[in-house]
């Protein structure tokens, strides 16, 4: 039998008037994946920083090898053998791959650094560790699977014992996944305990012995992943049946809105497809199917090389991006953070720069009406059930699925009658998707076009009317009705009729 190497002890961590984590038990043994799993505010994150020393607990105990520990920094928790990858990175971008690694581990002769002897040592743990990383190379030109590897690899100056990994294939390709799962089944033969944090619980059945839940700041329970499917783990984290996450959207009139013809760019090959009022289209492909690319093309983001785009029988396809929103097609991007979203401005400040540029406040007037704007954006907030404490609070220190929330209530400030959602639940809990579901099933019953991209199969499967899948840039399958199964999708996602060199 396993020896547990880390464990907690009803700990607990107060905040004033929150209450982040009750009492909750929790053991790691060695050789095995522990998942955390809950929704945003669940706790999770509130343990894992003090298991990382990043926090001190109120009340409770953490016990490590059988001897009760006090984290007082990362540093000591990193002393000890625990290490952890946040979501957000550690490194110093300007750096290079050597010099984020060692950093405060520096290799020195005399009083000066060592740099040929941190190259070379670098070196050697990027190939023990299976990462094929010039220790050259500067962070910021590396991909976020790289960042990640290089992340990973600073925890292997000690004698590792536990690996805290939050949301690590966020990012990831699917075969960057497939990497960072055979590394971790690698650790696991070596007797490291991994404690897995994801809201992919697709992932679940490919990495996990067990799978602690975690709501409300409480512990629900522990159980061994073979003996529960994601139906029983969705219902423990959120209280309610996996049928209840996904609404039923009664169709509407299917008039089309935007048609596209024959639609060329790097990487997207003879697209042509309609997008009709009152329904849902879905989406689907492999992660550089070029789904994304498609539909980004289609709003001016990337080039388009040949091919006719059309939106309420006006030709579109030459028009810049602006243009196009304002004529009533709307884009939300994967990446809130880049793109969608001022993370140093408030939730309302958000909210009220698109109903500002959508003249849905002040309409043709040089006069913003500000009254209107304030009343509007407390309307849309209730709309999208943020709270009202969090409406006031920098984006930037929201979690996840209160950006999103933010992101979809953009929506309402623009007169748009087709909306394209690209991976809208991306980093987002269960209980938060089913809020967000809501609002698509809003949005296409109100008579709206919506455009649901997504690689998380079965939300698109769920919430489509009809579907296109994509491989290797080229439309592989429309399907609809009983011809959306998972065996359908699947089989036209490795489709190579019609792909180009």
């Amino acid at each position: 039998m396993s020896t547990t190497l880390i464990e907690t002890r009803a700990l607990t961590k107060q905040y004033p008037g929150v209450l982040a984590l009750d009492a909750v038990d929790f053991d790691l043994k060695a050789g095995e994946v522990h998942v955390l799993f809950g929704e945003n505010g669940a706790g999770k994150s509130t343990l894992i920083s003090m298991l990382a020393g990043a926090n001190r607990p109120s009340q409770g105990s953490i016990v490590l090898e059988g001897q009760v520990v006090k984290f007082e920094t990362v540093a000591d928790a990193q002393k000890k053998g625990i290490y952890t990858v946040f979501q957000e990175f550690s490194l110093i971008p300007t750096l290079t791959v050597a010099q984020n690694i060692f950093l405060g581990w520096e290799p020195c002769r005399g009083p000066f650094i060592d740099h040929g002897s941190m190259r070379n040592e670098s070196h050697k743990m990027l190939l023990e560790l299976g990462f094929d990383i010039d220790p050259n190379a500067i962070v910021a030109q590396l991909s976020r699977a790289q960042q990640q590897m290089v992340e990973i690899t600073k925890a292997f100056h000690g004698d590792l014992k536990v690996l805290i990994l939050d949301e690590p294939t966020a990012s990831l390709t699917d075969k960057e996944v497939d990497h960072l799962f055979d590394f971790v089944n690698h650790l696991k033969t070596k007797g490291v305990g991994v404690v897995y944090i994801s809201h992919r619980i697709q992932e679940f059945a490919r990495i996990a012995d067990r799978v602690t839940v975690l709501r409300d700041g409480g512990k629900i329970g522990t159980v061994e992943m073979a003996d529960k499917d994601d139906d029983a783990l969705v219902e423990m984290m959120t209280g309610r049946a996996i049928e209840e996450i996904y609404p039923e959207i009664e169709k509407g009139s299917g008039e089309i809105l935007l048609s596209v013809a024959h639609l060329r760019t790097a990487g997207i090959h003879d697209a042509t497809f309609d997008v009709r009022a009152g329904e849902v289209l879905g989406v689907a492909g492999l992660v550089g199917s070029g789904k994304s690319r498609l539909f980004r093309t289609v709003m001016g983001l990337t080039t388009r090389v040949s091919g006719r785009v059309t939106f309420n029988g006006k030709d579109i396809s030459k028009s810049p991006t602006r243009e196009i929103i304002k004529s009533g097609v709307y884009y939300l991007s994967p990446d809130r953070k880049a793109e969608g979203l001022d993370l140093a401005k408030t939730s309302t400040e958000n909210l009220a720069i698109n109903l500002i540029m959508g003249d849905k406040a002040g309409g043709n007037s040089q006069v913003v009406r500000w009254a209107e704007v304030n009343a509007e954006t407390v309307t849309i907030s209730e709309h999208v059930e943020l709270q009202e404490s969090y409406r006031n609070k920098p984006v930037s220190q929201l979690s996840g699925g209160n950006q999103q929330k933010i992101l979809f209530g953009k929506c309402f400030g623009q007169n748009a009658d087709v909306i394209i959602f690209d991976e809208p639940t991306v980093g987002v809990d269960m209980g938060t998707r089913a809020a967000l579901y809501l609002l698509i099933k809003t949005f296409a019953e109100s008579g709206k076009a919506v455009v649901v991209i997504s690689s998380d199969l079965p939300e698109v499967m769920n919430l489509s009317h009809r579907m296109i899948v994509l491989a290797h840039g080229h439309i592989s399958a429309e399907l609809a009705g009983d011809d959306m199964t998972e065996e359908q999708v699947l089989k036209h996602f490795f489709d190579e009729t019609g792909a180009k060199p």
